[in-house]
Formats: structure tokens, C-alpha cells, sequence
């Protein structure tokens, strides 16, 4: 996975080195989240390979990312959740009608420094304890989450709160989505909250399992455990067969209907959902099982519009493979 300091390069990459290309004058707008810029990213660079087409990528996170989307300003939103409540009000209010496509599966890694050699696993409900509202000022210490742990100031990192990751991990480790202590260090950009742990020996933080592999040398994962099952690290298999939890989700490409029918994006979600499966190994996310694929381009054929999830947003322990069973 390449790795650029994606606030500040992403739309700088596609709109001035692929916008070199020869086209015809269409351009496709996205952006969204920065756990599923990668996959864009990939499908996008081999996409304009064959087609006259330049795609610009921003990284707004998931909340910008509908902002936007909801606003006429992009065509299509990457999510790494489903689409929540004010949102579609306000995609209604702006008659932005919206396709959902889901197109793989991630984990979201809890990381610290890669010498914290006292962290061996954390359960669900010490991360809760740590993360939840009531928390900021009080639980300051390592050594509060479990007295064997070192008497020393432990320092937070996240996602910012227009992150889709931020919205999954509040809503299953705190019970309650968007809502969390708020004396953490956060940011959009990834790397941003990689280079802040690796650099910290006391530091713990969270965001997508790529971001993880990409930066293992630098940084130790955590394995959890949920209730009394054993701890599990996050990992492509464990994320598949469904034994990473509650931190494992699907993410998501939403398609304005308005311009579905276009040649280029049309062209485009075909692509992706026909041929995106190695791109999204390669960026180090899980592909859906290929039944769940050809169910999602129905989805598209058929322009089915509305959410899966009912416009509730993060929903813990989901299949997308059984809702679309039932689309």
C-alpha cells in the first residue's frame, strides 16, 4: 500500500499527476473516508490506465466526505460506515438520491508503541472504561486500566470525529456512536496518528487494520478480548470468518443516482466491483465473498437506492452478504 500524508497529497496526486492524462473532458469527484481512500486509490490509478477519465480522490473523512456527497459537490462518498440518520435528511433536503455499494470488510487495529511490552491484550471492557466520556481527566494512567502496568501518563490517539472509524469504534466499544472522551490527539490523516504512537512509548490508538500492516515494523497490535472468548488480533482471516470482534465492519462506496447513469461512472463502479478484489488485498483490506459482488453490481443494475442498514449508520456484528440477501 502506498502510503502519501493523505491530507495533504491526495488530491494533489490524481489531479495533477493523473490529470496529465489524455481525457475527454470527464472527471469523476470523490472523497470521504481515509481508511477506504487506498482501495479508491487503486481502483482509480488502473481504472485511468484505460479509460479517458481523470478521478480526483479527497479525504474528508466519512461525515465530510457525506457533507459534500449530499450537496451535489461529489459524485461518489466513500464511507467506512453506513450512512447515519442526519445524513440521509440531508441528502433528502438536497434530492440526492444515493446507491449503496458495499465492497469489503476491515478491521479496525488497536495500536501502541512497539515497546509497550506490558500490553498483552486488552479487553472490550477496559477499553471501554478508558474511552468513555466520563474517562477524560480522571483515567490518566496506565496503571489505572490494570495496577501491573506502569505508574505513567498514557497518551490517546484517534481518528477525528468526521471519521467513520471514530463513529464504529465509538458505537461498539462505548456502546454509543460519536461519543467519547475527547482529550485525544486526532486526526483524519492516518499517518498523522501512526507517526504520534510510534514516536510515544506510552501511546495507544486506533484506526484501520492497513495501516496497521503497513506500518508493523513501527508500531504492536493488541489483541481483544470480547466477554469471556480469548483475545483475538486482528488479521485478514480473523476479519473474514468473523472471529475479530466488535471491531470489525464493512465499508462502502455511496454512487448519487442523478449520475449513474453516466458512461464514465457507470464504467467505473463496474470496474470496481468486477475487478477490485486484488486491489483490495493488495492495500491490505478483506474482499466480500464473490456472490456478495455480484449481488452489490445488481444492487447497481437495478439502481436500488436507500441504505442496508436503514440510515442508522454503525451497526456492530452485521453481515453485508445477508442484507443484500434480502435486498
Amino acid at each position: 500500500m502506498k502510503n502519501p500524508s493523505i491530507a495533504t497529497t491526495a488530491m494533489l496526486l490524481f489531479g495533477l499527476v493523473f490529470g496529465a492524462c489524455k481525457n475527454n473532458g470527464m472527471i469523476i469527484k470523490m472523497d470521504g473516508s481515509s481508511t477506504v481512500f487506498p482501495i479508491t486509490e487503486a481502483v482509480a490509478e488502473e481504472f485511468q490506465k484505460q479509460h479517458e477519465t481523470r478521478v480526483t480522490i479527497g479525504v474528508s473523512g466519512s461525515g465530510g466526505g457525506f457533507k459534500k456527497f449530499c450537496n451535489h459537490e461529489t459524485d461518489f462518498s466513500n464511507a467506512s460506515r453506513p450512512i447515519k440518520l442526519s445524513e440521509v435528511e440531508q441528502c433528502r433536503k438536497n434530492h440526492v438520491e444515493y446507491i449503496e455499494l458495499p465492497i469489503a470488510y476491515d478491521g479496525i487495529a488497536v495500536v501502541v508503541h512497539k515497546d509497550a511490552d506490558w500490553v498483552d491484550t486488552l479487553s472490550v471492557a477496559e477499553l471501554r472504561k478508558l474511552w468513555l466520556p466520563s474517562a477524560q481527566g480522571k483515567l490518566t494512567h496506565w496503571n489505572q486500566l490494570r495496577p501491573s502496568w506502569p505508574e505513567k501518563e498514557i497518551h490517546l490517539f484517534g481518528p477525528g470525529i468526521d471519521s467513520g472509524t471514530y463513529d464504529y469504534f465509538t458505537e461498539a466499544i462505548v456502546g454509543e456512536e460519536h461519543s467519547s472522551r475527547g482529550d485525544f490527539t486526532s486526526s483524519e490523516d492516518d499517518n498523522v496518528l501512526v507517526q504520534g504512537i510510534s514516536g510515544d512509548k506510552y501511546a495507544l490508538g486506533f484506526f484501520g487494520l492497513a495501516y496497521y500492516i503497513e506500518n508493523r515494523d513501527k508500531l504492536k497490535v493488541v489483541p481483544i478480548r470480547a466477554g469471556d472468548k480469548d483475545p483475538v488480533s486482528p488479521s485478514f482471516e480473523t476479519v473474514a470468518d468473523g472471529r475479530y470482534q466488535p471491531l470489525s465492519r464493512p465499508l462502502f462506496v455511496y454512487v448519487n443516482k442523478q449520475v449513474a447513469d453516466r458512461k464514465d461512472i457507470s464504467a467505473f463502479v463496474r470496474f470496481m466491483l468486477e475487478r477490485a478484489a486484488p486491489y483490495i488485498r493488495e492495500v491490505g483490506y478483506i474482499p466480500l465473498p464473490s456472490a456478495a459482488y455480484a449481488l452489490v453490481k445488481e444492487r447497481f443494475t437495478k439502481r436500488i437506492t436507500g441504505s442496508l442498514f436503514g440510515g442508522k449508520g454503525s451497526q456492530v456484528g452485521v453481515k453485508v452478504e445477508e442484507l443484500l440477501q434480502n435486498q
